[in-house]
C-alpha cells in the first residue's frame, strides 16, 4: 500500500483574501544565553501574511529556527539571523518579521556598606524586527528604586525645628543635651515618607550595536537614581540605604529627569520611551512621569 501524503491545509487558497500585520505564536518556553547566564525565556515569534491568498504560514518553521537561540550569546547579530531564517522559510508570503524574548535577568548585587551580597531580578525584554527592510532591536528593562518624597522631607523638617524651639526655648543649649535630643523620638517628630519606585525603561538601539547593553543600562540608571533597592543588608548598610534617600529625595518628574540625561549617554542607544512610577505611600494613587527622546541624525 502507497502511504498517503500528509494535507498541508496552510497552503490552500483563503476563501477570504487578506492581509494580515503579524501571524505567529506567543509564549514558546526556551532557554537564551545573556551575559553568560543561560536564562528560562518567552518567545514570541511571528510574520506578516503578506500573500493575501495564502490561508496561513508555516508556524513549525518558527519554531524551529528558534534552536539557533539555544547556543549562542544573544546578540543583534544572533536575532537577525533568527528573523533572516523566518523570511527565507516564508519566501513569497511575508515581508516583516518579528521576535520578542521575555525573561528575568539576575544580577548579584554587593550591600552598601557590609561585605553581604545577594541576587536581584530584573525583568527584560528584547525585541528584534524586519520591517520594510530594515531591522531594528529594541530592550524593555524594569528598574526598582526607592523614592523620598522632598515635599514630605520639608515639612518634617519644619516638625523638627519647631519641636526644638518648643523643647529648647529659653533654654542654654548644652551639646550633650542637644546630641541625645537629635538621637530620640521627641525630638525627631516626623519622618518623610518614601516609597518602592520602578523605572520601565525602553529602549532602541543603535543599528551598529554588536552587543544588549542590558547590564549597562541598568546600572546607568541605578547610578542615576541613587536609591536602587538593597538584597541581603545589615544595619549599617540600611542607615547607608537611609543616608542615599535623603540624599536623593525626588519628585517622579526628578527621577524621569535623571533617567533622561543617563540613557542620553550611552552610545548604543538611539532612541528611548522610559515611564516612572511612585506608588505613593500617602495617596491611594501613583504618580508617574514619562520621557522620550531620538539622537539627531549626524
Amino acid at each position: 500500500m502507497n502511504a498517503l501524503t500528509l494535507p498541508d491545509i496552510a497552503a490552500q487558497a483563503s476563501r477570504q483574501a487578506l492581509p494580515l500585520d503579524w501571524v505567529g505564536m506567543c509564549g514558546i518556553a526556551l532557554p537564551v544565553l545573556i551575559d553568560g547566564q543561560r536564562l528560562n525565556a518567552k518567545a514570541d515569534a511571528g510574520v506578516s501574511l503578506d500573500d493575501s491568498e495564502a490561508r496561513g504560514i508555516h508556524m513549525s518553521r518558527l519554531y524551529l529556527a528558534l534552536e539557533m537561540l539555544e547556543q549562542e550569546s544573544l546578540t543583534p547579530a544572533l536575532l537577525r539571523q533568527v528573523l533572516q531564517r523566518f523570511l527565507d522559510s516564508h519566501e513569497g508570503l511575508s515581508h516583516n518579521a518579528n521576535l520578542r524574548i521575555h525573561t528575568n535577568l539576575l544580577l548579584k548585587r554587593h550591600a552598601l556598606v557590609s561585605p553581604l551580597a545577594g541576587w536581584k531580578n530584573y525583568p527584560v525584554s528584547i525585541e528584534a524586527r524586519f520591517e520594510k527592510q530594515m531591522f531594528h532591536v529594541e530592550l524593555k528593562i524594569d528598574v526598582t528604586y526607592s523614592s523620598t518624597c522632598p515635599c514630605s522631607a520639608a515639612l518634617a523638617r519644619q516638625l523638627i525645628q519647631q519641636q526644638f524651639v518648643d523643647d529648647f526655648a529659653n533654654t542654654p543649649l548644652q551639646h550633650e543635651d542637644v546630641l541625645a535630643w537629635l538621637g530620640s523620638t521627641k525630638g525627631i517628630v516626623a519622618t518623610p515618607h518614601s516609597q518602592r519606585s520602578s523605572a520601565q525603561l525602553q529602549v532602541q538601539l543603535q543599528s551598529n550595536t554588536h552587543n544588549l547593553p542590558l547590564i549597562e543600562l541598568i546600572n546607568a540608571a541605578e547610578a542615576a537614581l541613587g536609591t536602587a533597592v538593597q538584597t541581603a543588608v545589615k544595619r549599617a548598610d540600611e542607615q547607608a540605604f537611609a543616608l542615599a534617600n535623603g540624599q536623593n529625595l525626588m519628585f517622579c518628574e526628578d527621577a524621569a529627569r535623571r533617567l533622561n540625561m543617563a540613557l542620553k549617554r550611552s552610545d548604543a542607544v538611539h532612541a528611548f520611551h522610559l515611564k516612572v512610577v511612585h506608588a505613593e505611600s500617602l495617596h491611594a494613587h501613583d504618580a508617574v512621569a514619562e520621557s522620550r527622546w531620538t539622537r539627531a541624525s549626524a
